[in-house]
């Protein structure tokens, strides 16, 4: 199948808005000619600013988070229309981080999912296992129930807008990162799952996505494996030179 081959950089709470636009100018000169899609979701305060920074240089800006309503009274919150209207072009959801220290539960995971698309706005879908579900031998329940859950009842043609990122909770921020076997092992039962959810030749078309202490030193072999379309990186993104680096890697054919 002909799936993009992608680079996702996720700041995390990091950067500011002249922060966001010296890296943009600099990473674009480090990555002229290349075939990798490049995605940068940045805070909130810096979408504005990276978006119209990064206009000329094909990398796409996003958020990192979203609610689920589309207007309302929940101070502190952001809809997705807002982030279109401040130039984000996708947004990540259900990232461990939202999941463990803000108790994101499956089903606001699922509504956030719905509202996005349904706002045109691409969708990051991460999921992953603890470590002990994983000791536990619970990977494959634990994928499926993320996937089942998040994506059920989606708007018609809507695989067009979903990347779904495995980023294992283990591996996230600790150093350790999943052998390209195993990372090869998850990826492909996530691609079972989306089979099962919009049928073999759409889920055929979505990208999959490692994420988890992603370095350049450990991309290559990851990415060469056949379910495996890309990586999305947290901590090693925040520098444009490693971030180049990552994106050289995943560069040419598997």
């Amino acid at each position: 199948m002909g799936r993009d081959r992608i680079v996702i950089g996720n700041w995390k709470m990091y950067k500011t808005s002249r922060e966001a636009a010296d890296y943009i100018e600099h990473l674009a000169k480090k990555i002229e000619g290349c075939s990798t899609r490049v995605y940068l979701a940045v805070p909130y305060t810096s979408i504005a600013s990276a978006s119209n920074t990064a206009k000329q240089s094909g990398i796409l800006i996003g958020a990192q988070n979203m609610n689920d309503a589309r207007d309302g009274a929940f101070t502190g919150e952001i809809a997705a229309m807002m982030l279109k209207e401040a130039g984000a072009d996708f947004v990540i959801l259900g990232h461990s981080e939202r999941r463990r220290i803000f108790n994101e539960s499956d089903e606001f995971i699922h509504r956030k999912v719905i509202r996005a698309l349904s706002d045109d706005l691409q969708t990051v879908l991460c999921v992953g296992e603890t470590g002990a579900e994983r000791e536990e031998g619970k990977t494959e329940e634990v994928l499926l129930r993320q996937i089942e859950s998040a994506l059920q009842d989606v708007p018609d043609k809507a695989h067009e807008k979903v990347i779904l990122a495995y980023e294992p909770v283990w591996a996230i921020g600790t150093g350790k990162t999943a052998t390209a076997q195993a990372a090869q092992e998850a990826h492909a039962y996530c691609r079972k799952c989306l089979e099962q959810i919009f049928g073999k030749r759409k889920s055929g078309h979505i990208s999959i996505l490692y994420g988890g202490s992603v370095n350049p030193d450990k991309v290559k072999e990851i990415v060469k494996q056949k379910d495996i379309d890309g990586v999305l990186v947290g901590g090693a993104s925040l520098d444009p030179d490693t971030l180049a680096a990552i994106i050289h890697q995943c560069e040419g054919k598997r």
